[in-house]
């Protein structure tokens, strides 16, 4: 398991850290894509894995691209405009891509900035938690470019077409009590308090049976890019299959006899 993205399980909920502190944590790195893309197909195939919280070492949640890099043209940002461009799709939009094809819920622990793509990052989960410490920040244009990596579409669908366009159009930071106020953070609390924070809300969506929360994350997927009865059609088809499953028969079971329910993902 790859160092620059440290894993860990407890019960059925994962928890992902970014671990390159010293630098932020940059997400711009072949090794910490790849780890991203095997992590996300990993949980996929298990269904023992219910939820990932998500969150960075040290200080940042994450400074997004590799500045450095950047005024170098090294790495991802070198190149003639063709290359850069295949550089893109080959390198850092592997990310979204593995993140949203993966229907195990995710949940962002926002523990410091969340700049540029690392803010980008943050929309890429279903639920964020943010410390007091945190701050978002699409900050592309003031370095001359813009988000390359779906910020537009992911920052769109989390905070709607108006404040997504005030922080793309001026790059200004937003606090982590004004990204509250306008729902892009769930909760805001301390940051002693964060990963238990995160934690306790991804441990209420691992307590449901596994194949329930996949196929609801989908359908909202689903519903944020199709009409009504696109998604009316895929409700009834996922909705027959969840009547058929052992899961299921357990949960009524539990509701009837008062109890917690176990679940096996069957």
């Amino acid at each position: 398991m790859s160092d620059v993205l440290l894993v860990e399980r407890a019960d059925h909920v994962e928890t992902w850290t970014i671990n390159l502190p010293d630098q932020r944590n940059p997400i711009s790195g072949a090794d910490l894509i790849e780890a991203f893309e095997d992590n996300a197909r990993r949980v996929q195939q298990d269904l023992d894995a219910r939820c990932v919280v998500l969150t960075g070492a040290g200080k940042a949640f994450s400074a997004g691209g590799n500045v450095n890099d950047m005024r170098e043209k090294a790495g991802m940002f070198s190149g003639s405009p063709w290359e850069m461009r295949n550089g893109y799709r080959d390198g850092i939009q592997r990310i979204p891509l593995a993140l949203s094809e993966c229907e195990v819920p995710m949940v962002a622990a926002v523990n410091g900035p969340a700049v540029g793509a690392g803010c980008d990052l943050a929309m890429m989960c279903d639920l964020r938690v943010a410390s007091t410490n945190a701050w978002f920040a699409e900050s592309f244009v003031q370095l001359g470019i813009i988000p390359g990596d779906g910020g537009a579409w992911f920052l769109t669908q989390a905070i709607g077409p108006q404040r997504a366009a005030e922080m793309a159009l001026t790059g200004d930071r937003v606090t982590a009590a004004k990204a509250l106020e306008w729902g892009m953070v769930a909760h805001v609390v301390e940051p002693e308090q964060l990963l238990d924070e995160a934690r306790a809300l991804a441990a209420r969506i691992a307590k449901n049976p596994p194949h329930a929360t996949r196929m609801a994350k989908r359908l909202l997927k689903e519903s944020r890019t199709n009409d009504l009865r696109h998604v009316l059609e895929l409700s009834a088809t996922m909705q027959a299959l969840s009547h058929h499953t052992a899961d299921h028969a357990e949960a009524m079971n539990a509701v009837l006899d008062k109890r917690p329910g176990t679940y096996r993902g069957r």
